[in-house]
């Protein structure tokens, strides 16, 4: 561990090998793993659990309190995975009571002025892009990427494999597999390139396709949608996930683009 400059506080937990460059502040009740690099002018403050090999650049500011009127300083965490990494500036907050922490996964890549707020749950292998922003109680599937200056409402999921266009605007969840665009934001189609990068054959491709067509393209709402994908599409478990998805939306799901 090398801090010349820095201030580690003792009751901190940090690995070995762990790098920690000049002018970095690392508070009590930390845990930061094993051949992470923490660049300079980093805050790393209480209840921040940051896992192996991650890289986090200056200016980022991780677990800080919330920035939520009703919270009462109740203890809560933040947890980063293995292999993730925060760009400059990138600020990350602790959980409430709600959920007592705030999660970002595995294999991540955050880049510069994101933040990500309380209670949120990103999942593995995301990208978020320059300022894009998560209000509080969001949850973010895996392999998620919100482009440039995209803004989550509070309360929003987006399913996995989705793909945000820049400078979108989430106030409705954002089912599995798809791309969101246009504002207001709308579907526009699946994730097809992304799905190709990671494997998914063609097949699998089109019957995904089949599925928001019914949902998005037909004269359905999406009670009508859901029960006929479930009477006439193979029972597979990326048309059980959509299902699955629709179910259970609070805020509702996008609109299509033919919606009015």
């Amino acid at each position: 561990m090398n801090q010349p400059l820095a201030y580690v506080h003792p009751g901190a937990k940090i690995a070995k090998n762990v790098v920690i460059e000049p002018f970095t502040t690392i508070h009590n009740n930390v845990v930061i793993g094993e051949g992470t690099w923490i660049g300079s002018n980093v805050t790393i403050m209480e209840g921040a659990r940051i896992g192996k090999n991650c890289n986090i650049f200056p200016g980022s500011v991780i677990s800080a309190v919330p920035q939520d009127l009703k919270f009462q300083d109740e203890e809560t965490i933040v947890e980063i995975g293995d292999n993730t990494t925060l760009r400059e500036y990138v600020t990350i907050n602790r959980g409430t009571v709600d959920k007592g922490k705030t999660v970002v996964g595995k294999n991540c890549l955050i880049m510069a002025y994101c933040h990500i707020a309380h209670d949120c749950v990103v999942g593995d292998n995301c990208i978020f892009s320059n300022n894009s922003t998560l209000a509080g109680h969001v949850t973010v599937g895996n392999h998620v990427i919100l482009a440039g200056m995209t803004a989550v409402h509070q309360f929003c999921t987006i399913g996995q494999h989705a793909f945000i266009t820049g400078g979108s605007l989430v106030r409705k969840d954002v089912p599995p597999f798809v791309k969101g665009a246009r504002e207001p934001m709308s579907y526009v189609g699946i994730n097809s390139i992304g799905l190709r990068r990671r494997g998914f054959k063609s097949e699998k491709i089109r019957e995904i396709q089949n599925i928001y067509r019914i949902l998005y393209q037909k004269s359905f709402n999406n009670t009508q949608a859901a029960r006929l994908i479930e009477a006439e599409m193979e029972a597979t478990n990326e048309r059980d996930e959509i299902l699955q998805f629709i179910k259970n939306s609070k805020r509702g799901i996008m609109k299509g683009y033919f919606s009015n």
